[in-house]
């Protein structure tokens, strides 16, 4: 096999990797859908798709005795998960599933502070990094508003995804902007994707089904800072292997 081959080898290994749902986030996901709808709505009005209805929102039932914020719709839905493709363009982690997505941008919304690590990165890389889009900016009339940050939860402070059976571990990455036909929410890069779904997933084929769990952290200890993360990771194995610590202990918030 050559080196080439080895490489592409290895990428696709480590983007299939994962780790089973542990009992505590499996029974919280079970009791969230079961409750069917949340009472203590951080924000609301929001869609998981344009053609559904506007259920959906950032829930705070769980701060007070969990200190976790998710997303969540009415009849024990959760979100499902569109692509995001923005970030570093062009890496060699790059295989051309992007290629198709009609809204790629070239930065994130954290690329300041990405860059800041000093880790000789210029910002995230959807095709390596595992980032979750939480978060609802812009002031568009219309447009349903939520900033994380307001309620403690950090930029790129790490995430947990249930996702397919399995749980992943991402950072806050990005923010939804203005710039579709309505606020949405349910959206993660294409590497953190295709370690819930697989190698069909594309920059313009995510997951339809409302069943994906977004459980963000609160806090300063959900935030890895410049060197708790090898944010210069050369594929998506490696960055979210160096997060899993940090998520393991996080986790442990949810007693279910």
């Amino acid at each position: 096999m050559s080196l080439k081959a080895l490489l592409t080898a290895s990428v696709f290994l480590g983007a299939s990797l994962a780790r089973d749902v542990p009992s505590n986030i499996k029974n919280f996901y079970n009791s969230v859908k079961s409750k069917g709808q949340c009472s203590s709505k951080l924000a609301s009005g929001f869609y998981s798709t344009y053609d559904d209805d506007n259920s959906f929102c950032y829930c705070g039932d769980h701060v007070d005795d969990f200190n976790v914020v998710y997303l969540t719709g009415n009849n024990g839905q959760f979100a499902n998960m569109d692509i995001d493709c923005d970030g570093t363009q062009g890496s060699a982690a790059d295989d051309g599933r992007c290629g198709n997505s009609g809204d790629t941008q070239s930065i994130t919304s954290f690329a300041d502070t990405v860059r800041g690590y000093g880790k000789g990165i210029r910002d995230l890389d959807a095709n390596i990094h595992p980032y979750v889009v939480f978060g609802n900016v812009g002031g568009k009339e219309g447009y349903t508003s939520f900033d994380p940050q307001k309620h403690g939860i950090e930029p790129l402070s790490v995430m947990a995804v249930v996702c397919g059976d399995k749980l992943i571990y991402g950072v806050l990455g990005d923010e939804n902007g203005v710039d579709g036909e309505k606020s949405v929410v349910g959206e993660a890069s294409i590497s953190l994707a295709t370690a819930c779904f697989g190698k069909s997933i594309t920059g313009n084929n995510g997951h339809d089904e409302n069943d994906v769990l977004y459980l963000a952290f609160p806090g300063s200890d959900a935030v890895p800072g410049k060197n708790g993360a090898k944010w210069d990771a050369k594929n998506y194995s490696e960055f979210e292997q160096s997060i899993e610590s940090l998520g393991d202990k996080l986790i442990q918030r949810i007693k279910a």
